[in-house]
């Protein structure tokens, strides 16, 4: 299926992905996020293009790691979730990277299992960021994961939580 990249966004007219969590529907057409469209590349359900030429993976990566400095670690953390076959869709506004649904949901009708956060290991991450992570996870009624990539792109995955008094 033909996805077009405008240069930020990538559009396609297949609706049909978004009944595995993919994209938002926006005009008509679905928009995926540039993580949601790698891996749909990968898999060949997509072929991305891009001013009219068609582009190939590695290409595609590149560009999506010159527009996003943390594409590299994110796209590790979503193949690896998704891969493990959790829906996952991306985060909010809020500095969340991606929530991820029980196995088996329906987009918009169940409620989130984790939020995510994504890091390199070699990033360093400091404790407002993580009180953030907290705070968001409580507010939503949900759980906080941490999760940190390698050199080696292999995950991590740390619950984030709030220290109990002794």
């Amino acid at each position: 299926m033909p996805a077009e990249f405008d240069g930020s966004k990538i559009f396609t007219d297949d609706l049909s992905l978004r009944k595995n969590f993919y994209g938002t529907v926006a005009d008509g057409k679905l928009e995926l996020d540039p993580v949601e469209a790698m891996f749909l590349a990968e898999r060949g359900k997509i072929e991305v293009t891009f001013h009219g030429r068609k582009m190939d993976l590695r290409e595609l990566f590149l560009k999506f790691a010159s527009i996003d400095p943390r594409f590299e670690f994110r796209y590790a953390v979503y193949k690896d979730l998704r891969s493990r076959g959790l829906p996952t869709r991306t985060g909010f506004k809020f500095g969340c990277d991606f929530r991820v649904y029980e196995r088996g949901s329906e987009p918009g009708k169940e409620r989130i299992k984790w939020i995510v956060f994504c890091s390199a290991e070699d990033h360093p991450c400091n404790l407002d960021q993580l009180g953030k992570a907290i705070k968001l996870a409580r507010n939503i009624r949900t759980t906080a994961i941490w999760a940190v990539v390698d050199n080696d792109s292999d995950v991590t995955y740390y619950i984030v939580g709030e220290a109990e008094n002794l």
